[in-house]
């Protein structure tokens, strides 16, 4: 009789030790990669193993269509519809999940973030160097589809280039504001920018993240402004000067709630001195992998430099 006691008393005790350890939750991430890009490049592939690598946790690449081909033909309205999709697939997100995204796949993600229904939550959401204010001209490069992009700019508000040309969906000509607002289909409607068609769900849902990570790349040559990478950009009517996220009238007005994030200490702007998407093992390891871990209430310890 007295060992049985013992032994409840042993297990009582084991219990109630057992349910005393917080409970780790493995929260996966998913990664968007950008323009031409494939989640089977190996850039991309070597950026998902390092993440994981590094912060231990479950995460893969989410393609949209064909890779590099859709990325540059498939408008952003569809690649955001697509991810959604897939995302709402995935049981292993259903909880919730985490996001990495690179350059153009910002638009994708914050797609998937403001637009999707009956979607898990993202909880943090970590931007590589994304066009999120618009870019202003097309980059100096000379791969061919630069010539195609280039040839097609001055089209660019244009239906068949919107509907055709994925980075049309965020070209924002400074001089050219009320066709931007007119004929652009993509980031107009993502940055709640049109007085008439305010969608106060998107910002609703912008809000919900718990951390939000803006690294900008300081040579980066390839998004301009290179600012857009923190909601900065030129004032309406003018190519300078370049506006700081603050005093864009996004930030001031709270179209997408970015300013109740940064109210709320929860939006972290960073910068990494490398040129576009140009990041080290150990600046990831820095800046982003925090992101990835359980804790979603980091510290300031982490905010820009």
């Amino acid at each position: 009789m007295e060992k049985s006691l013992q032994r409840c008393v042993l297990l009582v005790t084991l219990t109630l030790f057992c349910f005393s350890i917080p409970v780790s939750l493995s929260v996966p991430f998913v990664v968007f990669h950008g323009f031409l890009g494939a989640c089977s490049d190996n850039k991309v592939s070597n950026l998902t193993k390092s993440l994981r690598n590094l912060s231990g946790y479950p995460g893969s690449c989410v393609e949209i269509g064909n890779g590099q081909v859709d990325s540059l033909l498939m408008p952003l309205r569809q690649q955001a519809s697509i991810a959604c999709e897939k995302i709402r697939q995935m049981p292993e997100l259903s909880e919730g999940y985490n996001i990495v995204a690179e350059s153009q796949g910002n638009m994708v993600a914050r797609g998937l973030i403001e637009f999707c229904d009956n979607a898990p939550p993202v909880f943090n959401y970590v931007s590589l160097g994304g066009p999120h204010a618009g870019v202003a001209v097309v980059p100096n490069c000379t791969e061919s589809f630069c010539s195609v992009l280039k040839a097609l700019f001055p089209f660019v508000y244009n239906d068949l280039v919107q509907d055709h040309a994925g980075p049309s969906g965020f070209v924002k000509v400074p001089t050219k504001i009320t066709e931007y607002l007119e004929h652009s289909k993509y980031l107009p409607k993502l940055n709640n920018e049109r007085p008439a068609e305010k969608n106060s769900t998107f910002k609703e849902r912008f809000t919900s993240l718990k951390n939000l990570v803006l690294i900008m790349f300081q040579k980066d040559t390839v998004l301009i402004p290179r600012e857009t990478s923190w909601f900065g950009y030129y004032p309406d009517g003018a190519f300078s000067p370049v506006l700081p996220h603050q005093k864009t009238k996004l930030y001031t007005e709270d179209w997408i709630g970015l300013k109740t994030l940064d109210d709320a200490g929860k939006v972290k702007f960073l910068s990494v001195p490398g040129g576009h998407i140009e990041i080290t093992e150990e600046e990831l390891l820095k800046y982003v992998v925090p992101y990835l871990q359980n804790d979603s209430t980091l510290s300031s310890d982490h905010e820009a430099m």
